[in-house]
Parts: structure tokens; C-alpha cells; sequence
């Protein structure tokens, strides 16, 4: 499993992301605008679209990305069968390496839950 607890980790991202956002304004901040514009909700609710994201994280082995789209639905209120189903439908397409990316997300999801 990832050896830093999700929290930690999202918070270190963010806090190293600040050099970056100084120096690189106008990508971040268009970064920003694209994640904002997509999550939007429209056809698809915001939660949806937060699951979608979960799935590709896993599909993609980013660990990072699973931290902040699995704190974002914990607040959005998903219910664990709805967060474990997207898990199946990511480890269907990405396989074994999926599956240990999967059980990162498990590991943040617990992390995450409401105290």
C-alpha cells in the first residue's frame, strides 16, 4: 500500500504544487477552468463524473489523483457501493495492475471517511 495516508498526501501535493502555480500562472490556472468546466454538473451529475475520474485514476495507476477524487466523493456523499462498483469497472479494464490501484483507493477511502 501507499506508505503516506492519503491525507498527507494530497496535502503534500498541494503545498508542492504552489511553486508551480507561481511560476506557471496561465497553465495552472487553465488547468484549473478545464477541471472546473468537466466537473460541472450537466448530463452528468458531479458525482458521476467523480466516479468516472476514480476509474480512470485507478486505470492510470495515479495515486495522487485517487487521493483527491476519492476525498471529493466522500464529501459529495457516495455510498461505498457506488464507490466499490466503479472500482470493479476500473479493475475489468485495467486488469491486474488495476487491481493493486484499486486497493490504493480502498485504502483512501477509508482514510477519508468522515471522523
Amino acid at each position: 500500500m501507499h506508505e503516506a495516508t492519503y491525507p498527507a498526501l494530497t496535502q503534500s501535493i498541494t503545498q508542492h504544487l504552489a511553486p508551480l502555480r507561481k511560476s506557471q500562472q496561465a497553465t495552472m490556472a487553465g488547468f484549473g477552468a478545464m477541471a472546473k468546466a468537466a466537473m460541472a454538473d450537466g448530463a452528468l451529475t458531479e458525482k458521476h463524473k467523480e466516479l468516472i475520474a476514480l476509474g480512470i485514476s485507478v486505470s492510470q495507476r495515479c495515486a495522487g489523483c485517487i487521493g483527491f477524487h476519492v476525498k471529493t466523493l466522500r464529501r459529495l456523499g457516495t455510498t461505498q457501493a457506488e464507490f466499490e462498483e466503479t472500482l470493479g469497472v476500473a479493475v475489468y479494464m485495467g486488469g491486474g495492475p488495476a487491481a493493486m490501484y484499486a486497493a490504493e483507493a480502498m485504502q483512501a477511502w477509508e482514510q477519508f471517511a468522515p471522523a
